[in-house]
């Protein structure tokens, strides 16, 4: 099916998401966006017509290959942080992670999300020029919306499952179907 209408009214519909993406817009960042639980969790709240589910930290991305010093990520979040303190700030250069991940370097920020542990987390968004909600999902948006957790085909499926016991995801939205394996 193709949820990106559903998607894009979810998303606008909701203030707080598109105030914090303004302010990531607003950053000037390379290839720069927001995803992870940010994206995940509100779908899946509105999917289990539930309020919003707190997050742990909003997970910012961009790729930069002039910006290849950790203490860059630092700096942005301490912007981020001078802009709104209610939020754990988490900023990430794709163009760094392959090392941390022990794989070739990515190419862009689609690249990078493609090696993200589960199908629906693998899922960001941004607002372009014209303030119109971009995203990207290298494996779609159905699983999202299908209330599916499945591992993407390039994570490493013994972690897969130490983060879905960690997370305990079926607590707090019973409507998920959480699968072992890639299928």
């Amino acid at each position: 099916m193709n949820f990106n209408k559903e998607f894009n009214e979810i998303i606008t519909s909701d203030k707080w998401m598109m105030n914090i993406l303004s302010i990531i817009r607003n950053l000037g960042l390379n290839d720069c966006w927001v995803g992870a639980g940010f994206v995940r969790n509100k779908i899946w709240d509105v999917k289990h017509q539930m309020g919003p589910t707190a997050l742990n930290d909003v997970d910012v991305i961009y790729f930069d290959c002039n910006k290849l010093d950790k203490q860059e990520d630092l700096l942005i979040e301490e912007k981020l942080k001078l802009i709104n303190t209610t939020i754990n700030w988490s900023v990430k250069n794709q163009a760094l992670m392959h090392l941390r991940n022990g794989h070739a370097p990515y190419i862009d920020c689609k690249h990078a999300i493609s090696f993200w542990p589960e199908t629906a987390t693998a899922i960001a968004i941004k607002l372009d020029k014209e303030v119109q909600i971009q995203h990207i999902a290298p494996y779609g948006l159905d699983d999202l919306f299908n209330l599916q957790v499945r591992p993407t085909p390039n994570f490493n499926l013994d972690t897969y499952q130490h983060r879905i016991e960690d997370k305990k995801w079926k607590n707090k939205w019973n409507k998920l179907v959480i699968h072992s394996q890639i299928s």
